[in-house]
This record gives structure tokens, C-alpha cells and sequence, in this order.
């Protein structure tokens, strides 16, 4: 089963993602605690993307994959022609330094890795393409 969505780059446009990600997977994901860690997962890789490699702009695009190869398996793919920022490649800053500093943000890389199983990053076709990927039961 494969699932698409092509959305512009505004932060308003969010809520649609989130729409989209909860229509796709309710028949795939039985845990209402489960959906809503992987919708978040996924509003937070594609609210980096929209803020660092797009500046917001509506004019640019996102797309997004949701495909469920087999039963208990997600695989999510976010597609764009920005600048790529791999998280693994990110380095975290400690939770010590961040509550130190009182800084807002530096938690959602390691949120999104907490909560999916795979986060890696690819090109196709001169576009940028993170997959992240879940186990579900």
C-alpha cells in the first residue's frame, strides 16, 4: 500500500501533514500512542525542512511517501529539493548543556531517532530523500 502527499513549505501546511500521516495509517497502526509518536516524528523532520532549507517559503515543495511493504513494516520518505540535512550526521547537544543554557530546540533530532527505527538519507534523481522507517505491531 503506498500513500502520497505534496505539500508547500509553510508552517500552516503542517496540520495537513498531520492529516495526511493519521488518514494513511490508521488501518496499519492499531496503538493510538504509537500513531501520534510517528506523526510527530514526521511533523518534526518536516518542520526542520520547511524552516532550514526552505525559510518557509509556499512557493517550495515537500513530498511525502508513505509506503507499507509488508504488514507491521512503515517506511516514510520525505522528498525535496533543499538542502539536505542528515541527522546522523548532526552532532546532539548534551541534555545537560541544553537545560544549562535554557535554549529552546536541540530535542527533536533526538526525538525523531528515539521514535523510528531508521533515519537515512539518500539522493534520487537530483532530489534529497529522508526514510525513515518503524516496526509496528
Amino acid at each position: 500500500m503506498n500513500y502520497r502527499h505534496k505539500i508547500g513549505c509553510s508552517l500552516e501546511n503542517l496540520k495537513g501533514i498531520r492529516d495526511f500521516v493519521r488518514k494513511s495509517l490508521r488501518t496499519h497502526v492499531a496503538s493510538e500512542v504509537v500513531l501520534n509518536e510517528i506523526i510527530l516524528a514526521l511533523d518534526e523532520m518536516c518542520s526542520n525542512l520547511m524552516i532550514h532549507a526552505h525559510h518557509c517559503n509556499p512557493d517550495h515543495f515537500l513530498e511525502i511517501k508513505i509506503d507499507v511493504p509488508r504488514k507491521g513494516k512503515l517506511v516514510f520518505e520525505i522528498i525535496d529539493d533543499g538542502e539536505m540535512f542528515d541527522i546522523n550526521k548532526f552532532s546532539e547537544p548534551s541534555l545537560d548543556n541544553l537545560v544549562h543554557e535554557k535554549r529552546k530546540g536541540g530535542l527533536g533530532i533526538r526525538l525523531v531517532k528515539s521514535i523510528m527505527d531508521d533515519v537515512e538519507y539518500l539522493t534520487r534523481n537530483g532530489r534529497f530523500v529522508c526514510r525513515l522507517s518503524k516496526e509496528v505491531k
